[in-house]
This record gives C-alpha cells, structure tokens and sequence, in this order.
C-alpha cells in the first residue's frame, strides 16, 4: 500500500463514505415494482403449471398409449373380418391362342360347319335324312374347338374382377391372448401411476418454487430493514462525532457495518431474481413480467394441492402400499408372470378356423355386370404346434422366469424404500413445525431488544458492539421465522402429496433453506468484542 498521508487518507474514506451514503439509500429504495405487476395466487400458479407442464403432457400421452395397446391385445380374441376388391387387366397371356378368351378365329381353312348343335338320333326320319344328319354331327365334331368349354375361364381373359371377403377367428391359443391382455392392463395402470405422479411432483415443484421466491421476497425486506437501521445508526454515530460525544472509532465502525449489509442486500436482490425466474419457468410466462405473490408464508390454510391427488382419500395416507412406486412395481410383476404365460404357452397347440367367400368376373369389356360374377366360397381350420425348436422355448420360459424373480425382489425393495421416505416425510414435518412454533415470539422478542440497544446507544450508555450484536440477532431471528414458515408449508403440502410422490422427495427441497438457516446461525459464533474490521466480517457471513 503507497504511503499516503494522515490527511491524504482521511480524504479519501470521507469521500468513500460519502458515496457509500447516497448509494445505501438508493439501493434500499428498490423494492420489486408491483404497478401493473400480475397478482398471483398458489393455487392460480399450480393451474398455470398445469396447463404449461411438458412432463404432464408426456405421461397423458403415454395414457393414451396404453389405452391403444389394450385396444390392439382385446382385438386378437375377436373374429377379423376384412374385404378386398382387386381388378387387373392382362397386357399378354400363356393361354392366348388355345382357346377362350384372346383366341384369333382361323380364317384360312374351309369355313367351320353351322349349326353345329347337339346331336339326337330320330328313328322316324327317312334313312337317307338319318345319315345326312349323322355326317353333319361328325363334321361338326371334327371342326369343333376343344378348349371352347374353357372360353368362361380367366385363361387369357384381358379384364379380371375380384371381390372378397375373409373371416378368421382363433379359438384356442393356450393362454397367449388372455396374457397379453392382462400385460396391456398392467399397462393402463402404470400409465394412470406415472400421471399421478407426474402431477403430484409438478404441485411440489411449483409450491417450492412459489415459497422459495415468497421467502426470497421476505430476505431482501430484512436486508433492506437492516440496512435502513444500520443508516439511520451512522447518521446518529455522524453527529454524535460531530459534537464530540462518540469517538472517530465508533463512526468508523458504523461505516463499515453500513458497507458490509449492501452486499448483503445485493445478494438477497440477486436470490430473489433467480427464485422468481425458476417459478415463472415453471409457469411458462415471461420472465420479465412483473408478478406479485399474494399467497403469504405465514397463511396457516393448508397448500392447495388436493386437486392434484388422483385419489383425493388417499391424501396424507402413509400406508407403504398406497405408495405409487410400489404399485408400479407391482404392476411389473403382473406383467412379467403374464410374460411367464406367454412362454409357456407356445408348447401348446393353436387352433383358429377361417373363412373365405369371393366372387370373381371375366367380363369382355371393362367393367363387368352382376351376372358376370362367379362365386368361391371355403372354409378352413389351421392347427399349429411346435414340435422341435432347438430350446428356444425353453430358454424364453428361463428368461420369464428370472424377470418374474428381479420384479418380485424388487417389490421389496420398493416397500422399504416406502417405509423410509415415508419417515423421512413425517420427521421433516414435525421438525419444521416445532420450528416454525419456536421463532413464534423470538421475532418480537429480538425486535424489542433491538429497540432497547438503540435508545442505550442513542443516550450513549451502550456501544457500538452491542447495537450491531442485537441487529443481528434481530435479523437472525426474522430470517429463520420466515425459512421456517416456508418449510413448513413445503413440508405439509409433501406429506398430503406423499402417496403419489416418487421416492425421495421427502428429503429434497431443504436444501435452501438449511444452507440459509446455517448461515444465518453462524452470526451468533463470532465473539462479542472484536475489532471494527471483524465485526462487519462477523455480519457479512450472518446476513448471506
């Protein structure tokens, strides 16, 4: 440090703290502006959330999804039914020339015979007409064609029309349907469990993000509080210097006390910004919108979370087996011993009957006419069953049966699991209501002590030690009456929550406020009577 004079030094700390003087009033006077700020209700917040939610909307899709696929398991037992029309026009065929249709008449030889009928002996006729008409009967056998029966097949035939229908129908598949149906059931219902759910931790997240930014907003009014008292203390400590009655030491100390609360401020400023930006994320609206939280920390209704219980009877149950993760895995084992059936069941025969009715048309032109069509018409039945598969069906029975093992050991796992959290939930409530009923009158306790270290200081009775000492006892005190508030409030909206939570959650979202309940205790542990410089130290680690 450059040797600066006595004089040279003093003018630059009197110039430092006439700064710091217009700047501490400018930045206490900054509350969040609430003209034309948007008032916002937790309840109209949890709506909000719910409208935005991105996680909501993925597990309704994934309901839909396992409404479907129940549609497509039931449909394998029904008849299937299904119809067809085809038509197709032969550019060349094999059969052009045989006979039928695409046969050329051969113009080259004498002309065929007419009136080539059917011949019928008559033993009246004279015997010379007798033999006419028998020669005429051989002539037109030797001239005839003998594919001319075949000219109503499809052989060669340019134009062919088909309409069709077909009916199948299983009756016996060992079991292999009724499984899949039960899989796809267990699908729904891990489906209904993953939207609870989902809606469940979306009500706890908006909740922790609405009390976070409403004790955000309660920090910096402390800060801002304190440091109105730690300006309204200078100015005092100022004139009393000027008239002689404090030491130059005593107004340093004060100085410093003043410098050390605007970082404080600044970083309750700057917490409180983040909390209402994570809220307003959550609520999918602009970030830059001004807001104003009317729900109040220390409102004593209960948070308004029940709308969010897919049974609202099961609120608050703690009961091990009600727990949502538990029925999802369970749901799981139902779905593997219906796998387990389903391996199983391809050692037995499967039987369906089947069904096919067709008409079909050859027109010349075209389009055909009614009396064109011809009917087919079958029925059918199709047995099936394995008799050699190298041990594939035994392997798939092995691999069924250890998933049917892991679901079952993993059933309970998930009742301890329930058990704990479950205990975690209850402790963390009862924790933050003894708290919260503990800070009921340090607040007015410390703020009346507060006020008696004032007068003391102001007649002159007392030191500068003991006022900032009860400042930040004060200051202490609000705070952890305003984290308790907000723990508590967190606490019983997850205790109501519980049974659709997800497993660990009962421990999250202390986090916050024990790291600000630490910090604020840490105050209390420096030593009374420090020097100027420690002091302040003390007070900036007991406000962040």
């Amino acid at each position: 440090m450059p040797n600066i004079p006595w004089p040279g030094r003093w003018t630059r700390l009197a110039a430092l703290a006439a700064a710091l003087a217009l700047a501490g009033p400018a930045l206490a006077q900054q509350p969040v502006s609430t003209e034309a700020s948007r008032a916002l209700t937790l309840d109209e917040a949890l709506r909000l959330a719910e409208d935005a939610s991105e996680t909501v909307q993925v597990a309704r899709a994934g309901l839909t999804r396992s409404r479907g696929e129940m549609l497509q398991a039931r449909s394998e037992g029904l008849p299937q039914l299904s119809g067809s029309l085809s038509y197709s026009r032969a550019l060349a065929s094999e059969f052009q020339g045989i006979g039928g249709g695409g046969a050329e008449p051969d113009t080259t030889g004498p002309p065929p015979p007419q009136n080539c009928g059917r011949y019928t002996p008559n033993p009246a006729l004279p015997i010379g007409q007798r033999l006419d008409s028998l020669e005429h009967a051989v002539n037109c056998a030797a001239n005839a064609n003998p594919f001319a029966a075949f000219g109503d097949l499809p052989f060669g035939r340019e134009n062919t029309w088909r309409i069709g229908l077909n009916l199948s129908q299983s009756v016996f598949s060992g079991g292999r349907i009724q499984a899949q149906n039960r899989i796809a059931q267990a699908g729904r219902t891990r489906a209904e469990l993953e939207l609870a759910t989902q809606r469940a931790q979306l009500a706890m997240d908006v909740t922790q993000a609405y009390y976070d930014a409403a004790l955000a907003d309660r920090l910096v009014g402390i800060a801002e509080a304190t440091l109105q008292q730690v300006e309204t203390t200078l100015e005092q400590t100022r004139l009393a210097r000027q008239v002689g009655n404090q030491p130059e030491f005593e107004l340093l100390r004060a100085q410093v006390t003043r410098d050390n609360q605007l970082p404080v401020l600044i970083q309750r400023r700057s917490d409180r910004d983040l909390a209402y930006a994570r809220l307003m994320l959550l609520l999918d609206l602009p970030t830059d919108e001004p807001v104003s939280l009317t729900t109040s920390l220390d409102e004593t209704v209960a948070v308004p979370v029940a709308r969010f219980a897919a049974n609202e009877a099961l609120l608050g149950d703690t009961t091990a087996a009600n727990r949502a993760a538990v029925q999802q895995a369970q749901t799981l084992v139902d779905v593997q011993q219906s796998a387990l059936r389903i391996a199983r069941s391809q050692r037995l025969p499967n039987l369906s009957v089947n069904s096919q009715f067709g008409r079909v048309a050859y027109p010349e032109g075209a389009f055909p006419g009614w009396n064109d069509f011809r009917s087919n018409w079958t029925v059918g039945a199709t047995l099936a069953m394995p008799i050699f598969t190298g041990g594939r069906i035994r392997g798939d029975e092995m691999v069924a049966q250890a998933n049917l093992l892991e679901a079952q050991a993993r059933v309970r796992q998930a009742h301890d699991a329930a058990r704990l959290d479950t205990r975690v939930a209850i402790e963390r409530l009862e924790s933050a209501r003894a708290q919260y009923q503990a800070s009921a009158g340090t607040v007015q306790q410390a703020q009346r002590a507060y006020q008696i270290a004032e007068v003391r200081f102001r007649e002159g009775i007392s030191t500068q030690v003991e006022l900032s000492d009860s400042r930040i006892l004060l200051q202490q005190a609000q705070a952890n009456r305003a984290v308790a508030a907000r723990d508590l409030q967190i606490a019983q909206a997850r205790v109501a929550l519980l049974p659709f939570l997800p497993f660990g959650s009962a421990g999250q979202g202390q986090s916050q406020s024990q790291s600000q309940q630490q910090n604020q205790q840490q105050a209390p542990r420096q030593q009374p009577r420090q020097a100027p410089a420690d002091q302040g130290q003390a007070f900036t680690s007991g406000g962040e």
